[in-house]
């Protein structure tokens, strides 16, 4: 069998040294594919699209919330509908209701907010704590407010029928006290004079302010 001659042997080496460098290349291009794929998992295991707001649980105004004792929540009658038009000021009437019209010593007033809709069509308003205020008053001086020591406010959308009046089921309660924020905890508030010292209640709720205020006698 003849001899190559060096060239030649030399040629095959470099070829058999090629493929080697191919055969690892391919290798690592293979193993680089393995650990990319988790980026590929994490893709296809993007969770669906969340339910609707359609589909979520919808909040009972009957419910007693945490937030309660501060600020009322409509009865049953109003209930949360989406696509509903928003109320409008010239359909919607706002007043204070209390559980008295006066109130001997240490008997603390019940304030609600009473909601009719004047309108020919249901609309929705926004009912939630955090669009609610009730004020009491002697005169220009305001001696509560209900959102000054407020925890946790939070929204709720709901729909009022038309002609129809709705009351808050679970009235705030004044402490016959005067509120600010720098005095939620404080249990030595100035007390509210009685001995038939008149005070007005005023309230609003969804944007709407009540265009009355209903007098309370303190004694």
């Amino acid at each position: 069998m003849p001899r190559h001659s060096a060239a030649v042997y030399r040629r095959r080496r470099l070829l058999t040294l090629v493929a080697a460098i191919l055969v690892v290349a391919v290798v690592g291009v293979a193993v680089w594919l393995l650990m990319a794929r988790p980026w590929a998992n994490a893709a296809e295991a993007t969770p669906s699209p969340s339910a609707s707001a359609s589909d979520s649980p919808t909040p009972d105004p009957t419910a007693s919330e945490s937030t309660a004792s501060e600020s009322p929540s409509p009865e049953s009658s109003a209930e949360e509908t989406p696509g509903i038009v928003a109320c409008e000021a010239r359909d919607v009437e706002v007043a204070a209701v209390t559980d008295a019209d006066t109130y001997d010593p240490g008997v603390l007033p019940q304030l609600s907010i009473s909601l009719t809709n004047r309108g020919s069509t249901d609309c929705a308003i926004d009912v939630g704590s955090t669009t609610q205020r009730l004020t009491v008053s002697s005169g220009s001086d305001v001696w509560w407010t209900s959102t000054d020591c407020q925890e946790n406010p939070s929204s709720m959308v709901a729909t009022l029928t038309a002609g129809a009046t709705v009351t808050s089921k679970v009235p705030v309660t004044w402490d016959r006290t005067r509120s600010s924020v720098e005095t939620c905890a404080d249990e030595n508030r100035p007390r509210a004079p009685g001995g038939g010292a008149s005070y007005h209640v005023a309230v609003e709720i969804g944007g709407f302010k009540g265009t009355t205020t209903k007098q309370i006698l303190l004694y």
